[in-house]
């Protein structure tokens, strides 16, 4: 699906719903509402979201989640974006329900403008947004507070009022049609879902996910799920701070010859389905690979599934039946001190005519310039942490088909 959802102001923790006004029946107001007698353990639990979905044939992964009173189930794909909820819904339901709006004057309203753009011309006006994506979508909307129940990790069942953008004008870019209803991206930020019940005294503003190769996984917001040793950890860059996620500057191994790229910008970002690089350390890295498949059992294919594809003597039905032909890419951050393995299987495709196709593409060829983007398809198998509150990311190998012990949603 490739890129889904880039933000060209910034990559911060928000839903985007783009669903149809029949699957969402208004954006009602609630009040707060304790949803079971057990008690929360405040900023020591986690939230935990079960994941659908992959990279290939699907091309996205996505959870599900109920909003509103009475509740609607909507599921969304997860990006990194600027908002926290976001969806086509009834506005007449909205005029008639006037304390459902955040108003202009809302830090949180204030957080999604840069200051020359913001405007709050009458203290009781609602808060506008608008939203461009790099792959020239976009979302024009308003935001409101509902109910967005949310299950902890100990059982404890929760129904903070929330503020999430209600988007009434959608303009998806060619090509990205999804069957969901939104998206839900996964950062920082005033205005986002985790920040907000952070501000409540809820979870700490910690985000993992875990997205299987096989199919699904699951997300987590707070720093129960943690694990408490083998995380290799990076400091996050000034940047990624309200924007996106970077580990810093790395460089860029094949196998274990430098290719001679380094201080390569790095972003995680959950919102792309492949991997991309720019196009010098892309151009470096497709000639390496190219030398090492001579003389290998492999023949370029007619296949349009992704830029590049290779065909063998009979279809494969799986990259482990060709993953011996190729070679891990490692990009080392930090100097050297913490480094991201992906191994062929994170960065390659069986495509449906049974070739494997390479899911490391030209990030410049579509307007991503120096940026490199590590996607969907090279953090499988991999559990990420996002720990703003000590400002480093983190990874390790793990077995993304399990879910926590301690809990799962939907609720």
């Amino acid at each position: 699906m490739g890129l889904r959802g880039k933000d060209s102001v910034g990559l911060v923790f928000w839903v985007v719903v783009l669903c149809a006004a029949t699957a969402f029946h208004g954006c009602s107001a609630a009040f707060f509402k304790k949803r079971s007698s057990g008690s929360s353990n405040g900023v020591g639990s986690s939230v935990v979201f079960q994941l659908r979905g992959n990279v290939y044939p699907v091309g996205y992964y996505y959870a599900e989640v109920y909003i509103g009173n009475p509740q609607s189930l909507i599921s969304l794909i997860l990006i990194q974006a600027v908002i926290s909820l976001g969806f086509n819904a009834m506005l007449p339901a909205l005029a008639v329900r006037r304390n459902a709006l955040v108003v202009c004057t809302e830090a949180m309203c204030k957080s999604l403008h840069a200051p020359p753009a913001y405007k709050c011309n009458n203290p009781t006006d609602q808060c506008d947004y608008e939203v461009q994506y790099a792959d020239n979508g976009s979302s024009l909307g308003i935001l409101v507070r509902d109910i967005v129940p949310v299950r902890y990790s100990n059982g404890t069942v929760l129904g903070p009022r929330l503020a999430f953008g209600c988007g009434y004008d959608q303009h998806v870019s060619k090509g990205a049609v999804s069957p969901t209803d939104g998206v839900l991206g996964l950062g920082n930020g005033k205005s986002t879902i985790v920040s907000q019940l952070r501000s409540l005294g809820l979870i700490q503003n910690v985000i993992g996910h875990c997205m299987s190769a096989r199919s699904g996984g699951y997300l987590f917001f707070g720093n129960e799920l943690v694990p408490s040793s083998g995380i290799v950890w990076s400091p996050l860059s000034p940047p990624s701070i309200d924007k996106h996620y970077s580990p810093g500057p790395a460089e860029l191994f094949y196998g274990k010859q430098s290719t001679g790229v380094k201080s390569l910008p790095i972003i995680f970002d959950s919102g792309s389905s492949y991997t991309y690089f720019n196009r010098l350390a892309y151009q470096v890295f497709l000639a390496l690979l190219q030398k090492s498949l001579v003389g290998k059992p492999l023949n370029v294919a007619a296949d349009k599934t992704l830029s590049i594809c290779w065909k063998g003597a009979k279809p494969f039905k799986s990259v482990l039946d060709v993953k011996q032909y190729f070679t891990p890419v490692t990009l080392s951050f930090a100097n050297k001190k913490s480094q991201l393995e992906i191994p062929p299987e994170n960065y390659l495709i069986v495509s449906s005519l049974g070739n494997v196709c390479l899911g490391i593409l030209n990030g410049t060829e579509i307007g991503l310039g120096n940026m490199n983007l590590i996607g969907d398809i090279s953090l499988q198998n991999q559990l990420v942490i996002y720990d703003n509150e000590k400002q480093q990311i983190g990874w390790i190998r793990a077995d993304c088909n399990r879910l926590p012990k301690s809990g799962t949603v939907p609720l």
